[in-house]
Protein backbone atom coordinates (compact mmCIF):
# COMPACT_ATOMS: atom_id res chain seq x y z
CA UNK A 1 0.00 0.00 0.00
CA UNK A 2 1.51 3.36 -0.92
CA UNK A 3 0.55 6.03 1.50
CA UNK A 4 -0.83 9.28 0.74
CA UNK A 5 1.15 11.72 2.92
CA UNK A 6 -1.32 14.72 4.06
CA UNK A 7 1.00 17.44 5.12
CA UNK A 8 -0.55 20.06 6.63
CA UNK A 9 0.00 20.27 10.18
CA UNK A 10 3.37 21.71 12.12
CA UNK A 11 3.29 19.47 15.38
CA UNK A 12 1.96 16.16 16.27
CA UNK A 13 -1.33 14.99 15.87
CA UNK A 14 -3.84 13.74 18.19
CA UNK A 15 -7.11 12.67 16.51
CA UNK A 16 -8.27 11.86 13.27
CA UNK A 17 -11.87 11.77 12.43
CA UNK A 18 -14.10 10.61 9.41
CA UNK A 19 -17.67 11.86 8.86
CA UNK A 20 -20.30 9.71 8.54
CA UNK A 21 -20.23 9.44 4.31
CA UNK A 22 -16.51 8.99 4.34
CA UNK A 23 -15.49 11.84 1.92
CA UNK A 24 -14.14 14.04 4.54
CA UNK A 25 -11.59 13.70 6.63
CA UNK A 26 -10.75 15.95 9.99
CA UNK A 27 -7.50 16.20 11.78
CA UNK A 28 -6.76 17.65 15.02
CA UNK A 29 -2.97 18.94 16.28
CA UNK A 30 -1.46 20.64 18.86
CA UNK A 31 -0.99 23.53 16.17
CA UNK A 32 -4.13 25.51 16.96
CA UNK A 33 -5.72 24.60 13.66
CA UNK A 34 -7.86 22.00 12.69
CA UNK A 35 -7.53 20.86 9.17
CA UNK A 36 -10.61 19.44 6.68
CA UNK A 37 -9.00 16.89 3.61
CA UNK A 38 -10.79 15.25 0.63
CA UNK A 39 -10.87 11.89 1.88
CA UNK A 40 -9.97 9.85 -1.13
CA UNK A 41 -6.93 11.88 -2.37
CA UNK A 42 -6.04 13.72 0.81
CA UNK A 43 -6.19 17.06 -0.98
CA UNK A 44 -6.56 19.74 1.78
CA UNK A 45 -9.69 21.85 1.98
CA UNK A 46 -9.16 23.81 4.67
CA UNK A 47 -9.18 24.54 8.23
CA UNK A 48 -10.50 25.98 10.98
CA UNK A 49 -8.84 29.05 12.78
CA UNK A 50 -10.20 30.20 15.75
CA UNK A 51 -7.96 28.26 18.97
CA UNK A 52 -5.03 29.33 19.82
CA UNK A 53 -3.99 26.18 22.22
CA UNK A 54 -3.00 22.53 21.26
CA UNK A 55 -6.80 21.16 19.42
CA UNK A 56 -6.92 17.84 21.74
CA UNK A 57 -10.15 16.44 20.03
CA UNK A 58 -13.28 16.54 17.65
CA UNK A 59 -16.41 15.36 16.47
CA UNK A 60 -19.11 15.72 13.34
CA UNK A 61 -22.92 15.84 13.27
CA UNK A 62 -24.61 12.83 11.02
CA UNK A 63 -25.13 15.78 8.78
CA UNK A 64 -21.71 16.54 8.19
CA UNK A 65 -22.93 20.48 8.48
CA UNK A 66 -21.15 21.01 11.71
CA UNK A 67 -17.95 20.50 14.07
CA UNK A 68 -16.74 20.43 17.36
CA UNK A 69 -13.48 20.41 18.76
CA UNK A 70 -11.92 20.45 22.14
CA UNK A 71 -8.88 22.49 22.92
CA UNK A 72 -6.15 23.13 25.79
CA UNK A 73 -7.20 27.01 25.33
CA UNK A 74 -10.08 26.10 27.84
CA UNK A 75 -12.86 26.09 25.22
CA UNK A 76 -14.93 24.11 22.90
CA UNK A 77 -15.74 25.35 19.77
CA UNK A 78 -18.73 24.81 17.15
CA UNK A 79 -17.82 25.36 13.60
CA UNK A 80 -20.21 25.35 10.14
CA UNK A 81 -18.25 22.53 8.51
CA UNK A 82 -18.73 24.18 4.96
CA UNK A 83 -17.72 27.39 5.39
CA UNK A 84 -15.01 27.37 8.64
CA UNK A 85 -17.12 30.03 10.33
CA UNK A 86 -17.11 29.83 14.24
CA UNK A 87 -20.83 29.38 15.37
CA UNK A 88 -20.48 29.44 18.97
CA UNK A 89 -17.64 28.97 21.85
CA UNK A 90 -18.26 27.10 25.04
CA UNK A 91 -15.88 28.72 27.80
CA UNK A 92 -14.07 26.36 30.50
CA UNK A 93 -11.83 26.96 33.47
CA UNK A 94 -9.55 23.94 31.89
CA UNK A 95 -8.66 22.56 29.32
CA UNK A 96 -10.79 20.21 26.95
CA UNK A 97 -10.21 17.07 26.52
CA UNK A 98 -12.75 14.98 24.45
CA UNK A 99 -15.81 15.58 22.76
CA UNK A 100 -18.73 13.91 21.16
CA UNK A 101 -22.04 14.17 19.38
CA UNK A 102 -24.73 12.42 21.12
CA UNK A 103 -26.58 10.41 17.90
CA UNK A 104 -29.08 13.48 16.31
CA UNK A 105 -26.55 15.91 17.58
CA UNK A 106 -28.70 17.61 19.88
CA UNK A 107 -26.39 16.81 22.56
CA UNK A 108 -22.85 17.00 23.25
CA UNK A 109 -20.57 15.67 25.68
CA UNK A 110 -17.26 17.18 26.89
CA UNK A 111 -14.52 16.21 29.37
CA UNK A 112 -12.75 18.92 31.40
CA UNK A 113 -9.20 18.52 32.75
CA UNK A 114 -8.57 18.75 36.50
CA UNK A 115 -6.65 21.92 36.78
CA UNK A 116 -5.75 24.41 39.57
CA UNK A 117 -8.97 23.87 41.43
CA UNK A 118 -11.28 22.00 39.17
CA UNK A 119 -12.06 18.31 38.88
CA UNK A 120 -11.76 16.80 35.62
CA UNK A 121 -15.64 16.48 34.81
CA UNK A 122 -18.08 15.47 31.84
CA UNK A 123 -20.58 18.18 30.68
CA UNK A 124 -23.77 17.90 28.69
CA UNK A 125 -24.77 20.49 26.41
CA UNK A 126 -27.50 21.42 24.16
CA UNK A 127 -27.00 22.11 20.33
CA UNK A 128 -29.74 24.31 19.25
CA UNK A 129 -30.47 23.64 15.33
CA UNK A 130 -31.32 27.50 15.24
CA UNK A 131 -27.94 28.99 15.84
CA UNK A 132 -29.13 32.25 17.38
CA UNK A 133 -30.48 30.89 20.63
CA UNK A 134 -27.37 28.65 21.42
CA UNK A 135 -25.70 28.85 24.94
CA UNK A 136 -23.75 27.74 26.82
CA UNK A 137 -25.45 26.01 29.66
CA UNK A 138 -24.82 22.65 30.95
CA UNK A 139 -27.83 20.49 31.04
CA UNK A 140 -25.59 18.03 33.26
CA UNK A 141 -22.39 18.19 35.07
CA UNK A 142 -21.01 15.12 36.28
CA UNK A 143 -17.28 14.64 38.67
CA UNK A 144 -16.07 11.87 40.17
CA UNK A 145 -13.05 10.41 38.12
CA UNK A 146 -9.73 11.17 39.55
CA UNK A 147 -7.06 12.54 36.68
CA UNK A 148 -7.68 13.56 33.40
CA UNK A 149 -11.02 12.27 31.68
CA UNK A 150 -9.14 11.47 28.31
CA UNK A 151 -11.92 9.96 26.05
CA UNK A 152 -15.92 10.21 26.24
CA UNK A 153 -18.70 8.26 24.11
CA UNK A 154 -22.33 8.02 24.06
CA UNK A 155 -23.85 4.68 25.00
CA UNK A 156 -27.00 3.18 23.11
CA UNK A 157 -30.28 5.44 22.49
CA UNK A 158 -28.05 8.17 24.04
CA UNK A 159 -29.55 6.52 27.71
CA UNK A 160 -25.57 6.59 28.96
CA UNK A 161 -22.06 8.25 28.58
CA UNK A 162 -18.98 6.49 28.35
CA UNK A 163 -15.95 7.68 29.68
CA UNK A 164 -12.15 6.64 30.11
CA UNK A 165 -9.24 8.19 31.30
CA UNK A 166 -6.07 8.26 33.37
CA UNK A 167 -7.12 6.43 36.20
CA UNK A 168 -7.07 3.47 33.87
CA UNK A 169 -11.47 2.65 34.94
CA UNK A 170 -14.02 2.56 32.20
CA UNK A 171 -17.56 3.80 33.79
CA UNK A 172 -20.51 3.82 32.22
CA UNK A 173 -22.52 7.05 33.79
CA UNK A 174 -26.59 7.53 33.03
CA UNK A 175 -27.17 10.50 30.90
CA UNK A 176 -29.95 11.89 32.69
CA UNK A 177 -29.17 11.87 36.28
CA UNK A 178 -25.24 11.72 36.15
CA UNK A 179 -25.10 8.41 38.39
CA UNK A 180 -22.29 5.39 37.64
CA UNK A 181 -24.07 2.56 36.62
CA UNK A 182 -21.12 0.09 36.15
CA UNK A 183 -17.35 0.66 36.09
CA UNK A 184 -14.48 -1.60 34.42
CA UNK A 185 -13.08 -4.59 36.81
CA UNK A 186 -9.98 -3.79 38.21
CA UNK A 187 -8.59 -7.17 37.46
CA UNK A 188 -9.77 -7.62 33.88
CA UNK A 189 -9.54 -4.39 33.29
CA UNK A 190 -6.87 -1.92 32.28
CA UNK A 191 -3.72 -1.02 34.66
CA UNK A 192 -2.29 2.26 32.91
CA UNK A 193 -3.79 5.73 31.56
CA UNK A 194 -6.30 4.84 28.86
CA UNK A 195 -5.68 7.09 25.97
CA UNK A 196 -7.96 5.97 22.76
CA UNK A 197 -11.91 4.92 22.99
CA UNK A 198 -13.71 4.12 19.68
CA UNK A 199 -16.92 2.90 18.52
CA UNK A 200 -17.87 -0.30 16.31
CA UNK A 201 -20.01 0.90 13.46
CA UNK A 202 -22.96 -0.51 14.78
CA UNK A 203 -22.54 0.71 18.23
CA UNK A 204 -22.36 -2.87 20.34
CA UNK A 205 -19.08 -2.80 21.69
CA UNK A 206 -16.02 -0.34 21.64
CA UNK A 207 -12.08 -1.04 21.89
CA UNK A 208 -10.05 1.16 24.41
CA UNK A 209 -6.06 1.55 24.07
CA UNK A 210 -3.86 1.97 27.07
CA UNK A 211 -0.40 2.43 28.15
CA UNK A 212 -0.36 -0.72 29.75
CA UNK A 213 0.87 -2.40 26.08
CA UNK A 214 -3.11 -3.68 25.48
CA UNK A 215 -6.32 -2.83 23.74
CA UNK A 216 -9.28 -4.16 24.73
CA UNK A 217 -12.85 -4.79 23.25
CA UNK A 218 -15.73 -4.43 25.12
CA UNK A 219 -19.63 -4.68 25.60
CA UNK A 220 -21.61 -1.25 25.10
CA UNK A 221 -24.30 -1.92 27.62
CA UNK A 222 -22.84 -4.88 30.24
CA UNK A 223 -19.24 -3.60 29.74
CA UNK A 224 -18.34 -7.30 29.66
CA UNK A 225 -14.47 -7.40 28.69
CA UNK A 226 -14.75 -9.74 25.20
CA UNK A 227 -10.95 -9.14 23.74
CA UNK A 228 -7.46 -8.35 24.61
CA UNK A 229 -5.21 -7.64 22.02
CA UNK A 230 -1.34 -7.53 23.38
CA UNK A 231 1.20 -5.72 21.80
CA UNK A 232 5.13 -4.57 22.75
CA UNK A 233 4.39 -0.98 23.71
CA UNK A 234 2.20 1.76 25.07
CA UNK A 235 -0.93 2.09 23.08
CA UNK A 236 -2.52 5.41 21.88
CA UNK A 237 -4.81 4.70 19.24
CA UNK A 238 -6.97 1.88 18.46
CA UNK A 239 -9.91 1.27 15.83
CA UNK A 240 -12.36 -1.15 14.80
CA UNK A 241 -12.73 -1.94 11.32
CA UNK A 242 -16.58 -1.19 10.11
CA UNK A 243 -16.24 -3.77 7.19
CA UNK A 244 -13.98 -6.56 8.25
CA UNK A 245 -13.25 -8.62 12.11
CA UNK A 246 -10.20 -6.46 12.43
CA UNK A 247 -8.54 -3.68 14.16
CA UNK A 248 -6.21 -1.65 14.24
CA UNK A 249 -3.68 -0.66 17.24
CA UNK A 250 -1.05 2.06 17.13
CA UNK A 251 1.48 4.13 19.77
CA UNK A 252 4.89 3.79 20.53
CA UNK A 253 7.78 5.15 23.35
CA UNK A 254 6.69 8.30 24.32
CA UNK A 255 8.65 11.02 22.21
CA UNK A 256 11.81 11.93 24.92
CA UNK A 257 12.93 8.31 25.30
CA UNK A 258 13.02 7.00 21.62
CA UNK A 259 15.84 6.11 20.31
CA UNK A 260 17.72 6.17 16.77
CA UNK A 261 17.56 2.24 16.45
CA UNK A 262 13.33 2.49 17.34
CA UNK A 263 12.70 4.53 14.42
CA UNK A 264 14.97 2.03 12.36
CA UNK A 265 13.51 -0.85 13.41
CA UNK A 266 9.98 0.29 12.56
CA UNK A 267 8.58 0.62 15.78
CA UNK A 268 6.19 2.87 14.91
CA UNK A 269 3.48 0.22 13.09
CA UNK A 270 -0.08 0.13 13.17
CA UNK A 271 -0.65 -3.47 13.67
CA UNK A 272 -3.33 -5.58 12.61
CA UNK A 273 -4.97 -8.02 14.38
CA UNK A 274 -7.95 -10.18 13.83
CA UNK A 275 -11.07 -9.26 16.35
CA UNK A 276 -11.80 -12.57 16.85
CA UNK A 277 -8.85 -14.48 17.40
CA UNK A 278 -7.33 -11.63 19.07
CA UNK A 279 -4.02 -12.63 16.44
CA UNK A 280 -1.45 -10.23 14.46
CA UNK A 281 -2.46 -10.14 10.97
CA UNK A 282 0.00 -7.49 10.02
CA UNK A 283 1.64 -4.20 10.14
CA UNK A 284 1.73 -0.83 8.29
CA UNK A 285 5.40 0.90 8.63
CA UNK A 286 6.00 4.56 7.90
CA UNK A 287 5.94 7.02 10.53
CA UNK A 288 8.83 8.30 12.51
CA UNK A 289 7.28 8.30 15.97
CA UNK A 290 4.68 7.23 17.44
CA UNK A 291 0.99 6.87 16.14
CA UNK A 292 -0.96 9.06 17.98
CA UNK A 293 -4.43 8.84 15.88
CA UNK A 294 -6.43 6.38 13.84
CA UNK A 295 -9.39 5.95 11.88
CA UNK A 296 -10.90 3.52 9.48
CA UNK A 297 -12.95 5.31 6.49
CA UNK A 298 -16.58 4.55 7.10
CA UNK A 299 -16.63 1.85 4.26
CA UNK A 300 -13.80 0.06 5.42
CA UNK A 301 -11.59 0.19 2.31
CA UNK A 302 -9.03 2.37 4.13
CA UNK A 303 -7.94 3.97 7.07
CA UNK A 304 -5.31 6.83 8.12
CA UNK A 305 -3.00 7.30 10.84
CA UNK A 306 -1.48 10.10 12.26
CA UNK A 307 1.81 10.78 14.26
CA UNK A 308 4.13 12.45 16.32
CA UNK A 309 5.96 13.46 13.28
CA UNK A 310 2.86 15.66 12.26
CA UNK A 311 1.77 13.80 8.90
CA UNK A 312 -1.02 12.41 8.41
CA UNK A 313 -0.77 8.79 5.84
CA UNK A 314 -3.87 8.05 4.20
CA UNK A 315 -3.82 4.25 2.95
CA UNK A 316 -5.78 2.37 0.68
CA UNK A 317 -6.14 -1.12 1.31
CA UNK A 318 -4.91 -3.48 -1.91
CA UNK A 319 -7.22 -6.21 -2.98
CA UNK A 320 -5.58 -8.91 -1.27
CA UNK A 321 -6.03 -7.54 1.87
CA UNK A 322 -9.95 -8.07 1.92
CA UNK A 323 -8.96 -11.79 0.94
CA UNK A 324 -6.21 -12.51 4.33
CA UNK A 325 -6.97 -15.68 5.52
CA UNK A 326 -7.11 -17.31 8.86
Amino acid sequence: MRPILLKGHERPLTFLKYNRDGDLLFSCAKDHTPTVWYAHNGERLGTYRGHNGAVWCCDVSRDTTRLITGSADQSVKLWDCETGVQLHSFNFESPARAVSFAEGDKLVAITTDPFMEQQSAIHVKNIEGDQSKQNSDSVLTITGPQGRINRVLWGPLNKTIISAGEDATIRIWDAETGKCLKESDPETGHHKVITSMSKSADGSHFITGSHDKSAKLWDTRTLTLLKTYVTERPVNAAAISPLLDHVVIGGGQEASQVTMSDRRAGKFEAKFFHKVFEEEIGGVKGHFGPINALAFNPDGRSFVSGGEDGYVRLHHFDADYFHIKM
